[in-house]
């Protein structure tokens, strides 16, 4: 279709304990969700640089914070707190939902995690498999086109702790725009 043709296309690098897992490249949904992507886009590239409070509003070397298999993978965490409490949207603080009407139907969608309505912010999660609960509470904004297989389901195999949270560090090691 047209709308795809106009889609950001962004990847992340994974590392397990600064062993390189690949490149998981995702089609952002800039047609529906545009401020959510863009949000996404620019933390890929580090563009803007530093929050307010000066925080890096950037993706490289944080971790994905939270794994729970056969759900869903998380990260976008705040890099200099790394415990699944921070992140900085580009817009200073949070912002809001933008398209809850379409639907966790599948795995390999990239979604916003959130805090409740409108807390959206620079944490992300991917879907490992369809997820109707979570319809109508989290944005969806983007699919995974390569790597889901090969790497996001790798990565859900590392062992977490009773909280989660990976015990072999996942991280971010390279990420932008291509």
């Amino acid at each position: 279709s047209s709308s795809s043709m106009l889609r950001s296309r962004v990847f992340l690098d994974f590392a397990v304990d600064s062993t390189p897992y690949g490149r998981v490249i995702f089609e952002l949904f800039t047609d529906t969700a545009p401020k959510t992507c863009e949000n996404f886009r620019a933390l890929c590239t580090g563009e803007e640089g530093l929050s307010a409070g000066g925080h890096p509003l950037y993706y490289k070397g944080s971790p994905m914070h939270r794994s729970i298999k056969g759900f869903m993978i998380q990260g976008g965490v705040d890099f200099t707190k790394r415990n699944g409490t921070g992140g900085y949207s580009i817009y200073g603080g949070t912002f809001a939902d933008e398209d809850l009407q379409r639907p966790l139907d599948s795995p390999a969608l990239l979604c916003m995690a959130n805090k409740g309505p409108d807390t959206n912010g620079s944490q992300f999660f991917i879907t490992l498999q369809e997820c109707p609960h979570l319809n109508g509470k989290h944005v969806v904004f983007g699919k995974v086109i390569r790597g889901f297989e090969d790497v996001v389901l790798k990565l859900a195999e590392v062992p977490v702790d009773d909280k989660n949270r990976p015990i072999t560090p996942i991280v971010i090691a390279s990420c932008g725009e291509l």
